[in-house]
C-alpha cells in the first residue's frame, strides 16, 4: 500500500502569518510544504523566491516535513543553487522550459536535492519517457499553472492512471504528485488513479473552517 502525502500550497496562505499557518497544517498531519515559484513569463503571475523557502525551512525541519519547491519559471537552471541553499528538499522543473532536461535534473541531484519534473495539462506524457528513470518525483498539473483556486481538469485522472502505469513499468519509486483543484471530495479518485502526493492550496488555507479542520478532511479514512 502506498503512503499518501498532503502538500499544502502556500500560494493560498495568508502571508501576514505564513509561518504560523504552515505550522498549523503540519501539526494537523500534512507532511510536505509546497512552494510555487512563478516568474511572470512562463506563467502569468509573480510569486516568491528563495528567501521564503529559507524562512520556512526551520518550520518544516521542526515537523520532519519535506520542502517541495515547484519552479514555474523560464531557465530554472539559473536558480537551482539558490533554492538548494535556501533549503529545498525537492526541486521540480517543467519539461516545457528545459531544452536540456537531463542536464537540469542531473544538476539538481548534484546539489543534494531530489529532482522532480512536471508538465502542463496539454503536454503529452510521452515527453517524460526518457527522463522518468532519473527523477524522484513527477508532478501532473491538473489545472493550468499560474493561479490558485482553479477547478480540477477532469481528464487529469486518466493521465495520472497512465503515468502510474509508466512508473510501475520501469520499477520507479518516484512520487506521483498532482496539483490543481484537489479537494477532499475528489482526492480519493486521484489517489485511486495512482497519486501519492496531493497538493492543495485553497482547500487547506481557505474556507470557513480552520486549517487543521481542512487538513483533517483530507486525512480522514
Amino acid at each position: 500500500m502506498r503512503t499518501i502525502h498532503l502538500a499544502p500550497s502556500i500560494l493560498s496562505a495568508d502571508f501576514t502569518c505564513l509561518g504560523a499557518q504552515v505550522e498549523e497544517a503540519l501539526v494537523a498531519g500534512a507532511d510536505y510544504v509546497h512552494v510555487d515559484v512563478m516568474d511572470g513569463h512562463f506563467v502569468p503571475n509573480i510569486t516568491i523566491g528563495p528567501l521564503i523557502v529559507e524562512a520556512l525551512r526551520p518550520v518544516a525541519v521542526r515537523h520532519g516535513a519535506v520542502v517541495d519547491v515547484h519552479l514555474m519559471i523560464e531557465k530554472p537552471e539559473r536558480y537551482l543553487a539558490d533554492f538548494a541553499r535556501a533549503g529545498a528538499d525537492i526541486l521540480t522543473v517543467h519539461v516545457e522550459t528545459c531544452p536540456h532536461l537531463h542536464r537540469t535534473v542531473q544538476a539538481i541531484r548534484e546539489l543534494g536535492v531530489r529532482p522532480g519534473v512536471t508538465l502542463n495539462p496539454a503536454t503529452s506524457l510521452s515527453t517524460l519517457e526518457e527522463i522518468l528513470p532519473f527523477v524522484d518525483l513527477v508532478l501532473i498539473m491538473s489545472v493550468n499553472p499560474g493561479f490558485g483556486g482553479q477547478s480540477y481538469i477532469g481528464p487529469s485522472t486518466d493521465k495520472i492512471r497512465r503515468l502510474r502505469a509508466m512508473l510501475d513499468a520501469i520499477g520507479s519509486a518516484a512520487e506521483l504528485e498532482v496539483d490543481g483543484g484537489i479537494k477532499p471530495g475528489n482526492a480519493p479518485e486521484i489517489v485511486a488513479a495512482g497519486a501519492t502526493v496531493l497538493v492543495a492550496g485553497s482547500a487547506v488555507f481557505g474556507g470557513p473552517r480552520t486549517i487543521a479542520e481542512n487538513v483533517a478532511a483530507f486525512l480522514r479514512p
